[in-house]
């Protein structure tokens, strides 16, 4: 027997219906409806984000914006895939896919109740790498532009997702060598967690904004908690993307494209993929979280067969995290304009999210016109293992 006949087999990623849609326009889910206040309301909530400014109409009327107004964050939940989409391009069978991190830039117009979003999306790149998780890994980039039904820009976004193949991170079995049992917390340790959570809250809940001159390098941000994550906590976070609610979007494909990626398979391992013709008459069958490539979120034995162990959380949901923090502290009279968060590892069931950020840098003259004070962020759990990694600009008023 030959040499190369007795090497062992090496898991291989089929990328033949991916290389020719590198950096073309795509297609994907359109939503139907104008952003109301309950869609505003329902995303603060399901991001734990008790900011009054998105929530409290009193509070809001009373406020410079004379009325309630979207988290920053919002425009993943008014987009199909949660801003994946661009990024999760082309059939590779047997694979399944986790956010490897998102890049934003907003443009300072915010959305309102009424307004609309409309996306246009392009496949950018995409490089294979080995990895522990799974063996021969894709790390592949896509580009969302968010504009509302004026035209005007609202935001710029770079997804990255992870696409690998199911089987072979279910047999390196990563995670399950290296969780634990799922964390049981005391009365005490919830109290500790529940008061820094409310110190947190507290620390800007009138959205005054600190003075750019005000802020020094080496400041460092009221600390954060949210936790402890759980199933339930998991699926109020899945049900505030609005294209997973029944019936919310139609199917949209960008013109003079020839073979536009807009819902093709992508190669969902079985038990993970959608039931397209099924869903006209149920549409469960596309829900994605009973039935589709998200139900390993909900379910440890799902999330097993895909290499996570046991239930976790969404990339999305971590990114918007970083960047409604951020806005939370800039206030009223603030934003951020930057933010690239690399995702490093899950928020597994049983978990809590700690955020700590320091102040790292500041510029007057900049890109944007505008002074921006530069900020890191990092998500870590508590053990002390990072989720997120984030650099961020943020305006403050002078």
């Amino acid at each position: 027997m030959s040499k190369k006949a007795s090497e062992p087999k090496t898991a291989e990623l089929d990328l033949s219906d991916v290389d020719h849609r590198v950096g073309k326009p795509v297609g994907g889910g359109q939503l139907w409806d104008p952003c109301s206040t309950s869609d505003i309301r329902r995303w603060a909530m399901a991001m734990d984000n008790p900011n009054p400014i998105h929530w409290n109409e009193k509070f809001a009327r009373e406020s410079r914006f004379g009325g309630l107004v979207a988290p920053q964050s919002i425009a993943v939940a008014l987009d199909y895939g949660h801003g994946a989409a661009p990024a999760c391009v082309g059939h590779i069978p047997n694979s399944h896919l986790i956010f490897g991190g998102e890049e934003w830039w907003f443009y300072g117009v915010p959305v309102r109740p009424g307004d609309k979003l409309f996306q246009e999306r392009r496949f950018h790149d995409y490089k294979v790498t080995e990895t522990k998780f799974a063996g021969p890994t894709m790390f592949s980039r896509g580009d969302t532009t968010h504009t509302n039904q004026h035209g005007a820009l609202v935001a710029r976004e770079r997804s990255t997702a992870i696409r690998y193949l199911s089987a072979e991170a279910a047999e390196r079995g990563m995670y399950e060598n290296q969780l634990g049992e799922i964390k049981k917390w005391t009365n005490d340790e919830l109290l500790e967690i529940e008061a820094l959570r409310h110190e947190w809250l507290l620390s800007n809940w009138s959205g005054v904004s600190p003075h750019f001159d005000e802020v020094k390098v080496g400041d460092t941000l009221p600390r954060r908690v949210i936790g402890p994550h759980s199933i339930a906590t998991f699926t109020t976070e899945y049900r505030a993307f609005l294209f997973n609610i029944w019936g919310t979007f139609e199917w949209v494909a960008p013109e003079g494209v020839d073979d536009p990626w807009v819902n093709q398979d992508p190669g969902w391992v079985e038990g993970f993929g959608f039931d397209e013709e099924g869903a006209m008459i149920d549409p469960r069958k596309r829900d994605g979280l009973y039935v589709g490539p998200s139900r390993g979120h909900i379910d440890a034995d799902k999330a097993g067969e895909v290499g996570m162990a046991r239930a976790y959380g969404y990339g999305a949901t971590m990114g918007a995290w970083c960047t409604d923090f951020l806005s939370n502290w800039a206030g009223h009279d603030g934003m951020v304009r930057h933010i690239k968060s690399d995702f490093r590892g899950p928020a597994f069931e049983g978990d809590v999210t700690y955020f700590d950020a320091e102040v790292v840098g500041k510029e007057t003259d900049t890109t944007w016109g505008v002074p921006l004070v530069q900020v890191e962020l990092r998500l870590t759990n508590q053990d002390g293992n990072v989720l997120v990694s984030s650099t961020a600009e943020v305006e403050l008023p002078l």
